[in-house]
């Protein structure tokens, strides 16, 4: 690549879903801007994933300066302005990245593509708060010259999964969630009596999270003998594994039933009145939402139904 090569900055910080989402942009600005040096910046929890996709030359981490810390913001200015971009696709579209564009100043900014005051390309539909991501995102691409946006592809990131040795027909339990958000997780038990339903019908329930669900994953092989907890085992690239893999997965609102959606897992969502899945679903081949104002009135069976076991 050319060191005269023009310099794009993409900005997508945020959860792992909404990361997720955006590979389709990403694929999208990269088919764009073919021969540029396209720069990532991003949250220090997605920096060593991002590094595998094939949208980004380089990765840059975001380590959110607050106002406490101005050296801190001097220095990520002098980086931002030092880099000579030429145009920034601003996929958070947040107040944080936002001020982003402001710190890129005095004077001659790139061009940008965002809801910052000023920018060159600017998404500024009204209703744009009431959109999906994934179509709130298409609109913005389009509106900065980009007609074309993919679905996401995870393709690049799937890891093998033979050392887990699980057996031909599985599927996927995901009882966690934002620790700070209870209100989005089915009840536990709800997860222990569908696994005990999946064994039945001669699919291996697995259960699979964070380091921090695995009381969950431990709770529900307990209740469950043939269940196999691999909670706080995984990484990302095995969840993907995982996905393309299982016959099916069942998992509250939370991002790795985004990756699972993607790989083309059948997957059965489920959402509280906490989220709204016309603004952030998982999208992929197939995908079931199911939805309550308060999950512990979603009963096993209406899950189950839609598993389509046996």
């Amino acid at each position: 690549m050319s060191e005269a090569a023009p310099r794009i900055l993409v900005i997508k910080l945020g959860a792992l879903g909404d990361f997720v989402q955006a590979m389709g942009p990403a694929a999208a600005i990269r088919a764009h801007h073919k021969g540029a040096r396209i720069t990532l910046l991003t949250s220090v929890p997605l920096a060593a994933f991002a590094r595998k996709a094939p949208y980004f030359d380089e990765v840059w981490v975001d380590e959110r300066p607050g106002l406490m810390a101005p050296r801190a913001i001097l220095a990520l200015r002098r980086r931002l302005r030092g880099a000579g971009f030429a145009r920034v696709y601003d996929l958070q579209t947040s107040d944080r990245s936002s001020a982003y564009f402001r710190l890129m100043g005095p004077g001659r900014r790139p061009e940008w593509s965002g809801i910052a005051a000023g920018a060159s390309h600017p998404h500024n539909n009204p209703g744009r708060d009431r959109m999906h991501t994934l179509d709130r995102q298409t609109e913005q691409l389009r509106r900065a010259g980009i007609a074309e946006v993919p679905p996401p592809d995870l393709s690049w990131a799937a890891a093998e999964i033979a050392p887990f040795r699980l057996p031909p027909a599985f599927a996927l339990l995901v009882p966690g969630g934002a620790a700070h958000r209870p209100e989005k997780r089915w009840p536990v038990e709800r997860y222990a009596a569908l696994a005990l339903r999946l064994a039945a019908a001669g699919e291996a329930p697995v259960v699979i999270g964070g380091a921090a669900e695995r009381p969950l994953g431990a709770m529900i092989a307990a209740a469950a003998p043939g269940a196999r907890d691999l909670t706080g085992q995984t990484s990302l690239g095995e969840v993907v594994g995982l996905g393309l893999a299982a016959r099916r997965a069942i998992g509250n609102d939370t991002g790795p039933m985004h990756l699972l959606a993607v790989a083309g897992c059948p997957v059965t969502v489920l959402y509280s009145a906490a989220s709204d899945p016309a603004l952030t679903a998982p999208r992929g081949p197939d995908v079931t939402i199911l939805r309550r104002a308060d999950l512990a009135d979603l009963p096993v069976e209406e899950v189950a139904a839609t598993l389509r076991m046996g």
